[in-house]
């Protein structure tokens, strides 16, 4: 029996120490959701959910991107939309125009209507979306996924409003019968023209919206794989809790009775 030394003290303070780092550990995951609270609790895993995260937050900005590019396009149809109204009032003025019971002063008041259509197609020609031109003709690439390379861009195909065939209806006259009937065949080459470009809009709406669902796919996918990682199961958590608080409360009793044990000496002396 010893004093100056009390190993049982020592050994139930190591252990004691242990059971409160751990438990200090179960609070924090319990509180902060994460069983990563520290690198030293899982660096590897760490390291891979960081890429994970760095990866979501670029697909998320790739699906942001892909709807802004959506948006985009809904505003292109519902512009050609109603060009495609505008038009077929001038192609049904120009059959108008041509009814040989109408004088010049009927036709007169047809063109009026013809020329005012016109221009309205020639405006809808110069709209823009946030400053970025609706009807310019220009390919635009659409940010698909996120990674680096050619194969993470979709070109989405332009629509051009300042076409000869659109140039030539806008410019064409129903104030002649003559005129009138070069007039409808210029409209009707517009209407052609113009079911093309609301064609390439909806194929370009399709791919970007299947893409914009690939993109959800992939970041619920993501998202998973790093909460596997990362996210504390907290039934499990809870059952290390429960352990490691009754063993700092016995630890903390049995320390108490290691630091009394000495005591026994003074019966030796008395």
């Amino acid at each position: 029996m010893v004093i100056n030394t009390n190993i049982a003290a020592q050994t139930g303070s190591r252990l004691l120490a242990d059971a409160s780092s751990q438990l200090s550990k179960s609070l924090a995951r319990l509180s902060s959701g994460s069983k990563i609270i520290s690198p030293e609790d899982d660096a590897a895993g760490l390291a891979v959910s960081t890429r994970f995260q760095s990866q979501i937050n670029r697909v998320g900005a790739a699906s942001a991107n892909v709807s802004n590019a959506i948006s985009y396009g809904q505003t292109q149809d519902g512009f050609l939309k109603n060009i495609g109204k505008a038009l077929d009032r001038m192609s049904e003025l120009a059959v108008l125009a041509q009814d040989l019971t109408k004088t010049d002063p009927d036709r007169a008041l047809y063109q009026k209507e013809f020329q005012t259509l016109g221009l309205y197609v020639s405006d809808i020609a110069k709209k823009d979306f946030n400053g970025v031109s609706l009807f310019d003709g220009a390919t635009r690439n659409v940010t698909t996924d996120g990674e680096a390379g050619a194969a993470s861009f979709f070109a989405m195909q332009g629509i051009d409003l300042t076409l000869q065939d659109y140039s030539d209806a806008v410019a064409a006259s129903v104030a002649t019968t003559t005129a009138a009937v070069a007039a409808l065949t210029s409209v009707k080459a517009a209407i052609t023209k113009l079911s093309e470009a609301r064609g390439s809009v909806g194929a370009n709406q399709a791919r970007l919206q299947y893409t914009n669902e690939q993109l959800a796919v992939l970041k619920t996918n993501l998202s998973q794989s790093s909460s596997r990682l990362t996210d504390v199961d907290v039934a499990e958590e809870s059952m290390r809790f429960a352990r490691y608080n009754v063993l700092v409360q016995s630890g903390t009793a049995m320390l108490a009775q290691a630091n009394t044990a000495p005591q026994s000496v003074l019966r030796l002396l008395g």
